[in-house]
């Protein structure tokens, strides 16, 4: 049965944000849910099935409440709260969690639930967990909160952690010091670090000793007192190594391992340190493990279907 309801609509809000480019919000949300969509002097009216009107009137409103927030909303993001709305998923409280800014001045939050739930384990555990495939921030956002923590002296250290393992190639001898040799697999933590901190800053903290970015295998003897650490690309650590690096654990420190268990670059017959370890660890208190999906990347929207292909194909 045909049914029409209206949204207010603040002029406060910017109208282009609203309705985008050539309105292409407004006609992606006619096109998802199968409404007419046209304009009233101070709301919004929607026409359609019943249900279609429902999830319509509802995707709208939060993209209203989010534009209010001050955040941007592109196809990529519409899509994601249309999918939260059409799922029942989408939550009563603000899920743009709110981290730290850059030295540019860029204010760094999470942007999908899945990224909300990752922040809030981060804050309220010991050691968190967070797997997920490529593009769903997961490196950055515990960069972010490393940051967070260093500024507000809660830890009094930042270490980040990666396996110098390469991704499918061999690269041969490499020229230079232990500093030139493994800088190349160390690369992606100082970019999230130079991104966020800066790259002047950066420097003073490493001359000092505040920041520190090693490979993984620099970690065995040693214990991190009053440290955020990082370990990077978990999934190319293998068992005995992942052991090894949860011991390292000192008092007043936090530890995140990130990784990615579709991407595994272990030599054959090696297990990967990251699989099964939700088993091993589920019964201790203040770990906790936290799973992103493509519906979590916040890369170009063609990322999502790139991994999406991928499973289905793998499938």
């Amino acid at each position: 049965m045909k049914t029409e309801t209206l949204v207010p609509w603040d002029d406060n809000v910017d109208q282009l944000e609203l309705f985008g480019s050539g309105n292409t919000n407004f006609n992606y949300i006619q096109s998802r849910f199968n409404v007419l969509i046209s304009l009233r002097e101070g709301s919004i009216k929607i026409t359609g099935e019943e249900k279609d009107v429902l999830y319509a009137a509802e995707s709208l409103s939060r993209i209203i409440q989010s534009l209010k927030r001050g955040d941007t909303v592109d196809l990529q993001r519409l899509g994601y709260i249309c999918d939260l709305v059409n799922e029942g998923k989408y939550p009563e409280y603000n899920f743009n969690k709110e981290i730290c800014y850059t030295t540019r001045g860029r204010l760094i939050k999470s942007k999908t639930l899945g990224q909300f739930k990752y922040v809030e384990a981060m804050q309220n555990n010991d050691i968190t967990f967070c797997i997920g495939p490529a593009g769903t921030g997961k490196t950055y956002l515990a960069m972010a909160m490393a940051i967070k923590a260093f500024k507000a002296n809660e830890v009094s250290r930042i270490v980040l952690v990666r396996p110098a393992v390469e991704a499918g190639e061999r690269l041969g001898f490499l020229p230079g010091d232990l500093k030139d040799k493994v800088d190349p697999y160390l690369r992606p933590l100082y970019d999230a670090l130079y991104d966020i901190l800066g790259a002047e800053n950066c420097e003073r903290h490493m001359a000092r000793g505040a920041i520190e970015i090693a490979p993984l295998a620099y970690m065995r003897g040693r214990t991190l007192d009053s440290s955020f650490i990082i370990l990077d690309e978990a999934q190319n650590t293998t068992y005995e190594q992942m052991k090894m690096f949860l011991t390292r654990l000192g008092f007043g420190s936090k530890a995140v391992i990130t990784g990615d268990i579709t991407q595994i670059d272990l030599a054959q017959g090696k297990e990967s340190g990251l699989i099964g370890i939700n088993k091993i660890l589920k019964d201790i208190d203040s770990i906790a493990f936290v799973y992103l999906s493509q519906a979590d990347v916040v890369r170009n929207a063609i990322v999502q279907r790139i991994i999406k292909a991928y499973e289905e194909y793998k499938q």
